[in-house]
């Protein structure tokens, strides 16, 4: 029997994260991480190996160097069953493991609807976080001319859009009305559809699949409006459900999404494992419900959070609710998203105002590669909390993204945004004088004294 203080299984994010922060605050405890054989990949550049990066050797995290360097020990190898009695992990090798810790990151698969007629015919592809999977997916479209992605969140999106780059003939179906309708407000939703569909991607929305058409192999796709499209091969990125089986048969507790209940340390039930990750229950940041939200950056905010957390509880490392921060870039166009949209809050009832600006991120504004930038804050009336917002422009959005989940975490209002100091630079960000975030927060304080003023 093997031993160790600290055994993750998983080795993506959430799994790297949690053991090497274990290692870090716990230098004294060992450390076994158990993955699947295989090297890790990327999880969000998934989309890119069928264009941008080519191949999946170009999308692998080193995490055997790491480990190694870190004093962690790795296991290849699939854990079978938890004895929570014995505190042990019996492996499909015939090995048990017995630990004093265990941190579950076993992630999320992909969501392959039960009703969906055609869903195992030949060329019928989902999107693992798989290696092998992905590159015989590869292998197999580059014989298919016409592809169909069915589902349009960031997956669907990126990968239609990598697809088209690689010269296939991409539609893309979504039942929501927008693409990334779940993310965006629909004027920001509608200016990425734009975007996709000026690259060449024909993008179908307000209706569903009903089937998959063929003998054997994909030969069409029919809509639930009855129209029929033909295909060589189908995508289905309808999202992903929590890989959480082995805690249920553990016992552990799991939600109404399927994943496993957590509290604000990352502990499940019992109090000797921990969950982080996509397998690990959500709450919203704002709302305080149940959230479905995976992303590989809230997994690393957990697995930190529970890496510290192992052996000595601490009130300032607790995760305080998933914010629900994305990015994607659709060319040189950037769109991001932080907390809640303006749509989301008024449906769950939140009295808000908005600021809105849009200006240069360089300054001057004919500086080479310069683009507009605009910024729309969802502010609490009351308070003048910032409660979420969204940003389009150039790639730079992505961190000002980041900037804004901070403000959201630390639940500053928009006077704490005016009284801010930011630095600048030409060639690198907008005016100190034309700051588009500062400018929303200044759009919303106008709005807000002229609210107060009535």
């Amino acid at each position: 029997m093997k031993k160790c203080d600290v055994l993750v299984i998983g080795s993506s994010a959430a799994g790297l994260v949690a053991a090497n922060t274990a290692k870090t605050t716990y230098p004294e405890k060992s450390v076994t991480v158990v993955r699947l054989k295989g090297r890790t990949l990327v999880p969000c550049g998934i989309p890119y190996v069928f264009s941008t990066i080519e191949t999946t050797e170009n999308n692998i995290i080193p995490v055997e160097s790491g480990y190694e360097k870190m004093g962690i020990t790795l296991l290849e190898d699939r854990v079978e069953s938890i004895d929570r009695i014995e505190k042990t992990c019996a492996l499909e090798s015939g090995e048990t493991v017995r630990y004093e810790k265990l941190v579950l990151a076993t992630g999320s698969v992909p969501v392959i609807p039960s009703w969906l007629k055609g869903k195992d015919l030949e060329n019928v592809f989902s999107v693992p976080k798989n290696k092998e999977y992905l590159d015989a997916m590869q292998k197999a479209l580059k014989g298919c001319r016409s592809v169909v992605t069915i589902g349009a969140g960031f997956i669907g999106v990126e990968l239609s859009d990598e697809l088209n780059k690689a010269g296939k003939k991409v539609t893309l179906v979504e039942k929501m009305t927008h693409i990334l309708g779940k993310a965006f407000d629909a004027e920001t939703a509608s200016r990425a559809e734009n975007l996709l569909k000026e690259a060449g991607v024909e993008v179908i929305t307000g209706t569903g699949v009903k089937e998959i058409i063929g003998k054997g192999k994909v030969e069409a796709v029919l809509l639930e409006n009855g129209e029929k499209i033909p295909a060589d091969a189908v995508i289905l990125a309808m999202g992903y459900r929590p890989n959480s089986d082995l805690a249920k048969e553990a016992g552990l507790m799991i939600n109404e999404l399927g994943a496993i209940k957590v509290d604000e340390y990352m502990r499940t039930d019992d109090e000797h494992i921990f969950a982080v990750g996509d397998c690990a229950e959500k709450k919203d940041f704002v709302t305080r419900k149940t959230s479905g939200v995976m992303l590989a950056s809230t997994a690393c905010a957990e697995a930190r959070i529970a890496g510290m957390n192992l052996y000595k509880l601490s009130l300032v490392k607790t995760f305080s609710g998933t914010i629900s921060i994305f990015a994607t870039a659709l060319g040189d166009e950037a769109f991001g998203v932080a907390g809640l949209t303006e749509s989301r809050a008024l449906e769950e009832g939140f009295d808000i105002i908005t600021g809105e600006f849009e200006g240069p991120d360089k300054h001057p504004g004919k500086l080479p590669g310069t683009k507009k930038q605009k910024v729309k804050l969802i502010v609490g009336k009351e308070a003048g909390i910032i409660l979420g917002g969204e940003i389009t422009g150039g790639l730079s959005v992505g961190e000002l993204t980041n900037a804004l989940g901070f403000i959201i975490q630390n639940r500053m209002d928009i006077n704490a945004i005016l009284v801010s100091q930011i630095g600048t630079h030409p060639l690198l960000t907008a005016s100190p004088a034309a700051y588009p975030l500062l400018k929303a927060a200044e759009d919303a304080a106008k709005k807000k004294m002229g609210l107060c003023s009535c």
